[in-house]
Order: C-alpha cells, then structure tokens, then sequence
C-alpha cells in the first residue's frame, strides 16, 4: 500500500471520487476574512464542513449508547460556525460526497490549525467502495467554548491505495453507512 499524491488524487476526482472538487488548495483572504484552505494537497484532500451541526447536550440526562443512541442527545443547529461547549463535541459533515474505489483506503487526520486549539476531528477510515457525505465528530478537549467554521477546511483525507483489489468491500457487506447524505448518527 501507497499515500497518492496531489497528482493521483486530481485523476481519481476527475473519475467522480470526490463531489465538489478543488483542484488545488483553496486559501482565500477576500475582503480580509481569513478562512482555513481545503482542496488538494500534497499526499491528501482537505474536506470542509458544511453548516449543519448536532451538538451534544446532557439537558436529558442520557445515557450514551452506541446500540440505543438517543437523538434527544443533541440539538441541531443550521450556522456558518458552531460553538461546542468546554469538554463536549459535535456532529456535521463533509461538503464533499466520497466515492471510494475498491482498491482505496481513506485516512482522515484533523488539520493542525484546529488540532492546536484543543479540538480534536474523528472520522473512521473510508472503505473500499464506501459512498457518501463524512460524518465527522468534532471533540472540544478544552475547558473553554471551541468554534468551527462551516464552509472551510477541518479535516484532511490520506488516500492509500492497494496493489490489489480488497477480496471483499463495504458495498459488497451492504455496510450501515453507505450512500450517507447527512449527519448520520449511530447505527444499531
């Protein structure tokens, strides 16, 4: 197994394995707003957020159960940032829609820019042949309120491809996740 560079990554979007595309790392500065880049870079793709969020709350006392998750657990907002109380987190999604090939394995590491605030990106690794928006999880390991910006760049995908085909892919499991569209809580 490889990490593809910029120049496999640019092909393979160009077949529809990544929904929009940047071609190249995005950093804008207009009108003095700064913004965190997303696109391609040099081993990887640098995926935005989009601005619908599920923040976690305990307002109903709940019990985290991943075989019985209750969606009472959040409260959903719609914004360009999201404010994740001191040691909570959030749900969003990617902007992006993902089409993995079958000989792809997809890493998601959060960018530095937030990771040196305190606030950590999870994102399980995107199988052979998964589709869909990235759910990602957003953790605020500080004890102050931690902000997150939609519409820019969060998290960052390291694509390592396969000199063979996987014997068996997340689509041919029928996985529980597949085709996600938004934020997509736990699935029994």
């Amino acid at each position: 197994m490889s990490i593809k560079s910029d120049k496999w990554i640019r092909r393979m979007a160009e077949k529809g394995m990544i929904e929009p595309f940047a071609r190249d790392q995005v950093r804008s500065s207009e009108g003095g707003n700064k913004t965190i880049s997303h696109g391609t870079s040099s081993y990887g793709y640098d995926v935005r957020c989009a601005k619908e969020f599920k923040i976690f709350t305990n307002i109903n006392s709940a019990v985290v159960d991943p075989k019985n998750f209750c969606e009472t657990s959040f409260v959903d907002i719609t914004s360009d940032v999201c404010i994740i109380p001191p040691n909570s987190f959030a749900l969003a999604r990617s902007i992006e829609y993902f089409r993995i090939p079958r000989n792809v394995l997809v890493i998601c590491v959060g960018k530095s820019t937030y990771a040196r605030c305190g606030i950590i990106v999870n994102v399980t690794p995107l199988e052979p042949e998964w589709e869909g928006h990235v759910t990602l999880e957003f953790s605020n390991t500080t004890p102050l309120p931690a902000k997150i910006y939609a519409n820019e760049g969060v998290a960052q995908m390291l694509f390592l491809e396969s000199d063979e085909e996987c014997e068996t892919s997340y689509k041919d499991r029928k996985g529980k996740y597949q085709g996600q569209k938004g934020v997509t809580l736990p699935i029994a």
